[in-house]
């Protein structure tokens, strides 16, 4: 404990070599006036013992004091205040017991001790556990008591474990159980790959978040992640080899998975806003067909998947057309097809074509997406021309849509720009703006918030997402950040900007909401909001 102001020693020293000509004044609590004559120091013998950590304080009002720590022999050890005025603060840990302070100073200064904490009491209080229930384990454990009544509650109820928090939020803990030196969370509410603390020494692991009622993810648990040698990112890149749904959550996602490390486990809480167009339905559906596009431009070929929605008349002047990058996801993640054949039946959205882009292998998406020229042209002159001929749409740029998530939330912008005689509307569903040409100076960052301020305003309409979680981390901005600053800047050059912000993270999860929303405001509809 901290102990209470201690009495302190003040002599006057003829002779600092001399103990015999000290004269003890004790002293107690608050502060001690000192008098000196002129050029004449000061002690104070400190009633603190070895390793006591000491604040102290010197008021030296319109003149200037100099404090200096000695030992107990009178030998100088460090100076703690150097010719300061008005009132300064100092500490220390005391290298022996009972150390000096030496006041030099040519006008009256007072000094006091504010506190003391003995060496023994130098130790971190136990610690604070966010989640009421992981306390109450915590004191079950201390008790002698096992984990074995939590875990069996867990089998009933699930994980996360969610309890109740203030203004509108939730209290999660994701939890694992076993492992032998760590737990690595991915897809959690940092937007990094967390950390979880081991229990005392009992088989439990826990990671505890203040969240959003209305939050949203996927999360996978690894599981004595291996400490490898190499950089950083290879250190964590090797959390994908032990990464797996959490065997205690009830919802495991997609439920078909083949194993449970191709399948991630899901939160969804109260106030999670629906996701329009998910549910099986007895709406018409659309068809699907697929053909190869060689690219003279990009010297490569990929998959294209047109769909058309039921009933689908290409002299329909309402018929729009949108063109999604990342074809397998937005096939199957985001059931897509099974979105439009919901909106349009529901007749939320006109009846649009929605062509689905294949990204090759993840070094060519790497490669095209990200502000590529090449690869936006070759959307303008190769691609879009085909789907003309195949569908026989007469389209517009005004019913023509780009979408995408990440680099193709990037490209989507990005494409656009170049080409809004084609592409009149970009979804941007966490857009990677924190992306920017290796070339750009150090003060334009969010490249495409520059390029935006620095041309003359394009007639495209923007509808932007971004993820509460997907915040910045070291050496990188965030999604969050990036997506807000561009909105602002769009909005600034008298763009048409929706925007909306989801409690979740870089997600598909989050984003085949996302996309419905976008869908049902380009549309001129309001977002669903509540369950």
């Amino acid at each position: 404990m901290v102990r209470a102001l201690l009495s302190f020693a003040l002599c006057l020293v003829a002779s600092l070599s001399s103990a015999q000509d000290v004269s003890i004044i004790r002293a107690e609590n608050g502060w001690q006036e000192l008098t000196p004559d002129n050029e004449t120091q000061l002690e104070a013998e400190l009633d603190v013992r070895l390793g006591d950590y000491v604040v102290g304080a010197v008021e030296a009002g319109d003149g200037k004091a100099t404090v200096d720590l000695l030992d107990k022999r009178g030998q100088h050890l460090r100076r703690l205040v150097d010719k300061a005025g008005g009132t300064k603060d100092f500490r220390f840990v005391a290298a022996s017991d009972r150390p000096r302070v030496r006041v030099a100073a040519q006008a009256a200064v007072k000094l006091r001790i504010t506190e003391i904490v003995p060496s023994k009491a130098q130790v971190l209080p136990a610690p604070g556990y966010l989640s009421p229930a992981i306390s109450r384990l915590a004191d079950d454990l201390a008790a002698g008591k096992d984990t074995t009544g939590f875990w069996n509650e867990r089998l009933r109820e699930g994980t996360p474990m969610v309890e109740p928090s203030e203004n509108g939020q939730s209290i999660v803990t994701f939890l694992a159980r076993g492992a032998e030196r760590n737990v690595r969370l991915f897809g959690g509410p940092s937007g990094d790959h967390e950390e979880l603390e081991r229990l005392g020494q009992s088989d439990t692991w826990y990671k505890s978040f203040i969240v959003p009622n209305e939050t949203r993810l996927s999360y996978q648990l690894a599981y004595d992640v291996p400490d490898l040698p190499g950089t950083p990112r290879e250190r964590r890149v090797a959390i994908l080899a032990t990464a797996k749904a959490d065997p205690f959550n009830k919802t495991p996602w997609p439920a078909d998975a083949p194993d449970a490390f191709n399948q991630e486990s899901v939160l969804e809480l109260g106030d999670a806003p629906l996701q329009p167009g998910l549910e099986e339905t007895d709406a018409l559906k659309g068809t699907l067909s697929t053909f190869q596009l060689a690219s003279k431009r990009l010297g490569n070929e990929r998959d294209i998947t047109i769909y058309r929605p039921a009933a689908f008349d290409p002299a329909d002047p309402k018929v729009q057309l949108l063109f999604l990058f990342d074809a397998d996801k937005y096939l199957t993640a985001v059931p897509t097809p099974r979105i439009l054949d919901n909106l349009i039946s529901a007749k939320v959205i006109p009846p649009t074509v929605a062509v689905f882009v294949s990204e090759i292998d993840s070094k060519t998406r790497a490669r095209e997406l990200p502000a590529n020229d090449a690869f936006a042209d070759f959307m303008a002159g190769e691609l879009f021309p085909r789907v003309i001929a195949e569908t026989g749409l007469k389209a517009t740029a005004e019913r023509t849509t780009l979408a995408g998530s990440s680099y193709g939330g990037l490209a989507a912008a990005t494409i656009a720009l170049r080409h809004p005689d084609i592409f009149g509307n970009a979804i941007c569903l966490s857009g990677s703006f924190w992306w920017h040409p290796a070339t750009a100076p150090q003060d334009q960052p969010n490249h495409v918030a520059h390029l935006v301020a620095a041309t003359p305003a394009k007639p495209v309409r923007f509808f932007l997402t971004a993820g509460l979680f997907e915040t910045s981390r070291p050496g990188s901005a965030g999604i969050l950040d990036t997506s807000r600053h561009l909105r602002d800047v769009l909005l600034a050059k008298d763009y048409a900007v929706t925007y909306r912000e989801y409690a979740g993270g870089h997600d598909y999860l989050v984003w085949r909401g996302a996309l419905a929303d976008m869908l049902i405001a380009k549309a001129g509809r309001q977002f669903v909001r509540a369950r």
